[in-house]
């Protein structure tokens, strides 16, 4: 079975109707937002909606997506502005931690799993705008620390997939089946702190020293 088409049309609405969307997503979540808010906060008519979007799941899987790329691009722009190694990959897995532990991100990856075997095209979009980014970012920054001798990796790309999974360690699962909905701060910055400290014990070059 192919892809739905998530996307009817691009109008001079469509930014209206994603940011009244995002507002709304942000503040009731999934479930709780309804298509009559939306509509409301965006200024927009349902038929203008149901124009762009043919249900309320596609047009929240399209503000994840946005919320992934920003988070990618502000990742980039970070990870631009500093050289320091440590500082970067604690900024690093401080977003993806904080993202993926939030009401949105779990609705967001619960959704994708759930759709993904029925609707291929969902879960594939949903890589593109933001894991697959997030690793293209890690792997241009990884490279070039090792080039400039700070780390010391022979398969970058491995490295690249598996700082993201250090991050998800005793947090993710349990947010996944349920056993938990939310972490501390504390919580949070443990696990950070845990991830980026296995990570250079493993690859940083004046770790090992």
């Amino acid at each position: 079975m192919n892809a739905p088409q998530q996307v009817l049309k691009h109008g001079r609405k469509w930014d209206q109707v994603l940011d009244g969307a995002r507002t709304v997503f942000m503040r009731d979540g999934f479930e709780g937002a309804s298509v009559d808010d939306i509509v409301r906060e965006a200024g927009v008519s349902k038929a203008t909606l149901y124009s762009y979007f043919a249900d309320k799941r596609l047009l929240f899987l399209e503000v994840a997506k946005m919320e992934c790329q920003a988070q990618s691009h502000a990742a980039a722009s970070r990870i631009e502005a500093s050289g320091d190694v440590r500082e970067v990959l604690k900024d690093a897995a401080g977003r993806m931690v904080r993202f993926f532990t939030s009401d949105v991100g779990m609705q967001v990856y619960r959704i994708v799993v759930g759709e993904s075997q029925r609707f291929p095209e969902i879960g594939r979009e949903f890589y593109n705008s933001g894991p697959a980014m997030v690793r293209e970012i890690l792997t241009k920054f990884l490279q070039k620390a090792v080039d400039a001798g700070k780390l010391e990796i022979e398969d970058v790309e491995l490295a690249a997939d598996q700082f993201p999974e250090l991050c998800k360690a005793g947090i993710h699962l349990q947010l996944v089946l349920g056993l938990r909905d939310s972490f501390t701060d504390e919580e949070i910055d443990r696990v950070i702190d845990g991830a980026v400290d296995v990570f250079l014990a493993k690859y940083g070059v004046d770790e090992r020293r």
